[in-house]
């Protein structure tokens, strides 16, 4: 619609003519005035249209099972008569375009679709898992790849992601941790931030652009027994403390819309949570977007037993503050009643209605419905090359080392015999869950790169040795055979694509069977062994996984996992990355994480075991490998730190200054990491706490200063009150590699004046 068409419609319904047009007029009023135009053009159905969502007809789509499905006829129909605002996962233009001219051009009132996916960490490039990526403790990184995943599905034609998940995951057994940024709130309100910003750029109107959802809002991640799904019981302490924050730091970074979450919190279903979605999102946080279900969640209300029928749950769901319904139809097929009857007041459809448009109206909807959706090779939309060398250079710093005894790594390029050992040589299940669209960049295996990095590629023998979860008819002593007549054995081990992500909770964390024994027989040998262990959550390591030389955390990497994995084994990289998320030493320890709190029998870590004490008979409290841990191959010695006055004023910040050393050959890069634990406070608190990080490249042989600021925003937390406070005392203060390493000193807040 040109701008006199606009001026012309805003006008009318103000009953006030301008004929010298409509430039004193600020865009966003001239928006806001044809929103209102159009709300009061709209019948019922038409309104509840603009908040209904489905999948495209006629299009199985992996990730999620199918409901309510129409054929295309009937739902290009439901388009022309106005009862879709959009569709999601609908791969390729042709549909797009058509769906777009039935809404455009051959329905009452033209009111544009919005196309959504989900694009979690890639679309035709594939970047490392969300997790994986959090390894790099590179909140700019994630910027770059969601910038990068924009622009790739965004010629495609889609202009909203269902992502980030900003979900805190403290359960290796829950699934969908591969989808965060794992156990940290710190950690993951920097993420969410970033990858909200590299989704959305900085202008929605920007053809690039992608409407970013922050989900799952909220607690999703704290389901009882990692079981996904499952029922979640939080203090609301601990909600808002933990699970709250990334979701505020993502709106405050331009959300504009957030997808409710399929658990229940304390009784009450998120999807109809109205103290969530209506109390915290829109009267404490002032969140001006809209609500998008998850798949079917206001119809789950019944199954939850909080809704007795469908017309109930739809209610229920839409008065909480759900503003759209994702798949379920069952706002288009009962709001209209229920508004008729005067269960749903109008004004509140009507706002509904109003958060959707004016969404549509920011990313340039109304004005470019089109945009996008040309002919034309889609890859000339983007630099493909540039995005396979972000794609390496994500997967190189997202991989962490946990050990290196005997500098085993890197490897030589000539001169020793290497047997490649393990289910995961090739290029199977290198991109990890959420493979969504077909046509994605071919993967690069560890095979194929190891070969391409050594001096002779008949250096490197290949053993598969035992399938990802059974055994292979003399797989284990080929494996052996291989491994004996190599000098150095790369066992790749872990976790195949379908043992994480969405419904994928495992009760058992270890290496699946016959790959542990396969990794038994082969550390057994006496070799040196270098573990690479493909994985989606935190794993507990046992046998001869624990035992092996060298391990490395190499996650689902994506497109460039072979080259990346093979610039760390030979040493074109030295690596940086660390964990997000703490490695149990058992899988009996999860829910485990490093910020818990001391109980008022703690048994310390560096006291001998005791009776009556908070620990277990077989294990101990710790990790096996912490929060925060990760080598490279360099020696990083932490010299000093220092404070120039142990005493932080109430209304000014504590200057923190750290020394750090390389004492090795190489160039590194360290995560320099800041922790706080409060000595005593009117409610218990953590332990230690990361209050900030800075990655920092050290040259061979020299030292780096490194700098923080605390303010006492840093030292807030949610009191009896419930409400965030500070209070005067003392606190220990940390600068190290990981949270359970580093030099300390104490200061105190002093109380205001």
């Amino acid at each position: 619609m040109h701008v006199r068409r606009i001026c012309v419609v805003v006008f009318s319904t103000i009953v006030v003519v301008l004929a010298a047009g409509c430039s004193t007029v600020t865009r966003q009023a001239v928006d806001e005035a044809r929103i209102e135009s159009l709300i009061g053009r709209m019948t019922v159905e038409e309104k509840v249209g603009q908040l209904s969502l489905y999948a495209p007809a006629g299009v199985d789509i992996v990730a999620n099972p199918q409901a309510a499905k129409q054929s295309l006829a009937q739902q290009l129909a439901d388009i022309r008569a106005g009862r879709v605002t959009g569709l999601f996962n609908n791969e390729g233009l042709e549909g797009k375009r058509r769906a777009q001219q039935a809404a455009v051009n051959e329905s009452r009132l033209g009111i544009p679709l919005i196309f959504g996916a989900d694009i979690i960490h890639g679309f035709r490039t594939v970047f490392p898992v969300p997790l994986a990526e959090a390894a790099s403790w590179e909140p700019a990184l994630a910027e770059r790849t969601a910038r990068a995943s924009a622009e790739e599905a965004s010629a495609d034609g889609f202009r909203w992601t269902f992502a980030p998940m900003v979900d805190i995951s403290r359960d290796a057994r829950w699934g969908r941790g591969v989808e965060g940024a794992g156990e940290d709130v710190y950690l993951g309100r920097q993420f969410a931030t970033m990858r909200v910003r590299g989704f959305q750029g900085n202008d929605l109107s920007r053809p690039d652009a992608m409407l970013a959802t922050p989900k799952h809002f909220a607690g999703y991640g704290a389901a009882e027994g990692g079981l996904d799904y499952n029922t979640v019981d939080l203090s609301e302490r601990t909600l808002r403390e933990v699970y709250l924050p990334p979701f505020h730091a993502a709106i405050d970074a331009g959300a504009l819309s957030i997808m409710s979450a399929f658990n229940e919190i304390g009784g009450i279903p998120s999807n109809a949570n109205a103290a969530l979605l209506t109390g915290v999102l829109r009267k404490e946080w002032g969140f001006d977007g809209f609500v998008v279900s998850d798949y079917t969640a206001d119809e789950e209300l019944i199954a939850h037993g909080f809704a007795a029928d469908g017309r109930e749950a739809a209610r229920r769901a839409f008065l909480a503050g759900t503003d759209v319904s994702m798949q379920s139809g069952l706002y288009m097929k009962y709001l209209p009643a229920l508004v008729a009857s005067g269960e749903v007041p109008m004004s509140r459809l009507d706002e509904a209605v109003r958060r959707v448009l004016r969404v549509k109206m920011r990313l340039g909807l109304f004005d470019r419905p089109f945009q996008g959706l040309e002919a034309g090779p889609e890859t000339s939309r983007f630099d493909m090359a540039a995005h396979q060398a972000l794609a390496r250079d994500a997967a190189v710093r997202s991989i962490v080392l946990l050990k290196n005894d005997k500098d085993l790594l890197p490897l030589p390029r000539s001169g020793r015999k290497i047997a490649l050992i393990g289910p995961f040589a090739g290029t199977s299940d290198l991109f990890g869950p959420w493979r969504v669209f077909p046509d994605q960049a071919p993967p690069v295996g560890i095979e194929e790169a190891m070969r391409a990095h050594l001096e002779s590629p008949d250096l490197l023998t290949v053993a598969r040795g035992a399938d990802v979860d059974a055994a292979i008819p003399g797989g284990i002593a080929a494996a052996v055979e291989a491994a004996y007549a190599a000098d150095v054995v790369v066992l790749s081990i872990g976790e195949n694509e379908q043992m994480s992500g969405e419904s994928r909770s495992r009760s058992d964390i270890e290496i699946p069977k016959a790959q542990q024994d396969l990794a038994d027989a082969v550390v057994a040998t006496g070799k040196p062994v270098v573990v690479l262990l493909r994985n989606g959550r935190p794993l507990a390591l046992r046998g001869g996984v624990r035992r092996a030389d060298a391990i490395l955390v190499t996650w689902f990497l994506g497109s460039q996992t072979g080259p990346a994995i093979a610039d760390v084994l030979y040493g074109d990289v030295n690596p940086s990355g660390r964990l997000p998320v703490s490695f149990p030493q058992t899988p009996g320890q999860v829910p485990y994480y490093y910020s818990h709190k001391r109980t008022g029998r703690p048994q310390l870590a560096d006291a001998p075991a005791q009776m009556y004490k908070a620990r277990y008979l077989d294990a101990t409290n710790d990790a096996l490998y912490p929060f925060g841990h990760g080598l490279g191959y360099a020696r990083i010695r932490y010299d000093a730190l220092e404070l120039p006055s142990n005493r932080m004023p109430w209304d000014g910040p504590l200057h923190v200054h750290a020394r750090i050393s390389n004492g090795g050959a190489r160039d590194a890069e360290e995560v320099v990491q800041l922790y706080i634990g409060a000595r005593s406070a009117s409610v218990t608190r953590p332990v230690r706490e990361l209050k900030g990080f800075r990655k920092v490249h050290v040259k061979a042989g020299r030292s780096a200063d490194v700098d923080f600021t605390l303010t006492r925003a840093d030292l807030m937390f949610i009191g009896q009150e419930l409400k965030p406070t500070v209070e005067p005392g003392a606190f220990d203060l940390w600068v190290g590699p990981s949270a359970t390493q580093g030099l300390k000193t104490r200061f105190v807040l002093t109380a205001p004046d």
